[in-house]
């Protein structure tokens, strides 16, 4: 009995125990059933615990089925092009005028008619004439006077002066133009522009207008930027421009004259 282990909650232990005693005072009754509620406990305490873990693994799962909240969309106003006109179908008849404002008439008398012999003009007469300025006066030449064509004939004075030869035109009838044409004035360029070195390292790139004054003879006189883009650029187009051969000029009235005149060179860097 000694060296065996002791179940104090044993029945049988327990009844040897209570022999005698109140087994209505309580403690007979915690030690009969100690072993039902311990598993009861655990149970319980096994099933909370599976709870718990399934509850959280459940509410994971089902805020993911949850979408999140969108983030504000800003909304912009677009405005609808009106659709491209249909070309097969008709365009609809304009709309009618509106009715014009009304105006006041003014009622004319009635016509009188007058008799043929009360209408008839009459000629004038001799005396009449006499007085009347009919038209410009006859002039007599001078039947022995020498012929000639290149003076005025008559005694106006009105002075026929030949134009300007040093007018500057912007529009003529026939524009100067290159040697060779378009094609031979861009093989011109390519051959003689040289693309700064600052242009080259910012990336400068753009077209150059470049104005100047074509004369009669086909040289090119005050050339100067309309518009440029700067590092070297302008200066590099001014020098080709004043290099380069001499244009065929403008032509107005048959002769030529000087022109006012602009090209337009491009910098364009290759990659």
């Amino acid at each position: 009995m000694l060296g065996s282990k002791l179940d104090i909650f044993n029945q049988q232990w327990i009844d040897v125990v209570f022999t005698g005693r109140n087994k209505n005072y309580g403690a007979y009754e915690l030690r009969r059933d100690n072993g039902r509620n311990t598993r009861t406990a655990l149970i319980i305490g096994v099933i909370v615990f599976v709870v718990l873990i399934s509850a959280n693994t459940i509410i994971n799962t089902i805020a993911g089925f949850i979408p999140k909240a969108k983030e504000k969309v800003k909304i912009t106003n677009v405005v609808l092009q009106p659709p491209p006109p249909d070309v097969k179908k008709p365009p609809p008849p304009p709309p009618p005028e509106p009715p014009k404002p009304k105006v006041d008439q003014v009622k004319f008398p009635p016509p009188v008619v007058k008799p043929d012999v009360e209408v008839k003009e009459k000629p004038p007469t001799i005396e009449e004439l006499k007085v009347a300025d009919p038209g410009q006066k006859n002039l007599k030449g001078d039947k022995d006077a020498a012929v000639t064509i290149d003076v005025p004939v008559g005694n106006s004075d009105a002075k026929v002066t030949e134009e300007d030869p040093n007018k500057i035109f912007t529009a003529v009838e026939k524009e100067p133009g290159f040697p060779g044409g378009l094609a031979a004035f861009g093989r011109y360029l390519e051959k003689n522009i040289h693309y700064p070195a600052v242009a080259r390292e910012n990336n400068t790139q753009g077209r150059v207008i470049v104005s100047f004054v074509c004369e009669r003879d086909g040289s090119l006189t005050d050339v100067k930027v309309a518009r440029g883009i700067g590092d070297g650029c302008d200066e590099e187009a001014v020098r080709v421009i004043k290099n380069s051969p001499k244009w065929t000029p403008g032509i107005q009235n048959g002769r030529p004259v000087r022109v006012q005149y602009s090209v337009p060179i491009a910098f364009t860097l290759s990659e």
